[in-house]
């Protein structure tokens, strides 16, 4: 059974990952441990939610789970250090875990790719100068941003706190015309139940934190399933 740790930030939408479990069926376990700090989305404050000794804490209590493969589920934790220190993140992340390693901001970059995007909306839930740090790290990656939004939400609580409703009007509100896909970036956001409706609001792929995340983190144990309630990143397996 392919078994993939998520190192999750405080408590928002960790409640994906189960039901993302449930989706996949029982030949899959994806265990979530949490780590703490303050879940203000500023970035001194996100550097120290990101930091080697937080993230080899996670690493330690998904120790026993046995996970093939650990994933930091944390967007703006991740990108807030820019390319090469994401890099670097997660290759201490690996270490510590003695398991392969990604975050999600990587996660978006290789799930673009995966689809073929090459130009996408951003749906932010962060404050401007967060969200502008996602859209570098995209570039970064190879994907044109053709929009970007942010709603200047202060906290990840808050974002927890979105009804579904308010999550589909989100994402179809700051669609583009020019893009491939839209993309929204925040784990602490619960996107998995309304995937296939704004997908079929939109007619296009979406991308979401913990929907990439999952993908990611399967990727990297080599055996990803196919699902029709996941998007068309896992419809397309």
């Amino acid at each position: 059974m392919p078994t993939v740790g998520f190192i999750y930030p405080d408590h928002a939408a960790e409640d994906d990952y189960p039901f993302a479990e449930r989706l996949l069926g029982p030949g899959f376990s994806l265990p979530v441990e949490h780590i703490y700090g303050t879940d203000l989305h500023a970035v001194p404050e996100l550097l120290d939610l990101g930091s080697e000794q937080r993230l080899a804490e996670g690493a330690a209590l998904l120790a026993e789970h046995e996970p093939d493969a650990v994933v930091w589920a944390c967007t703006s934790g991740s990108f807030v250090y820019r390319w090469d220190g994401a890099h670097e993140q997660v290759d201490k992340l690996a270490a510590a875990a003695g398991k392969p390693a990604s975050s999600t901001s990587f996660a978006f970059v290789r799930a673009a790719e995966k689809l073929g995007l090459k130009r996408v909306a951003v749906a932010a839930s962060y404050p401007e100068d967060v969200a502008k740090l996602f859209v570098e790290f995209l570039g970064q990656g190879g994907v044109e941003i053709v929009s970007m939004t942010s709603e200047g939400i202060d906290t990840a609580a808050e974002v927890g706190r979105l009804s579904p409703e308010a999550v589909v009007d989100l994402a179809v509100s700051h669609d583009h015309p020019d893009a491939d896909a839209v993309l929204i970036p925040d784990t602490a956001m619960r996107t998995l139940g309304v995937l296939t409706t704004i997908e079929a609001r939109l007619g296009k792929p979406v991308l979401t934190a913990n929907q990439v995340t999952v993908w990611e983190g399967l990727r990297l144990t080599g055996e990803i399933p196919g699902s029709t309630e996941l998007g068309e990143l896992f419809r397309c397996h």
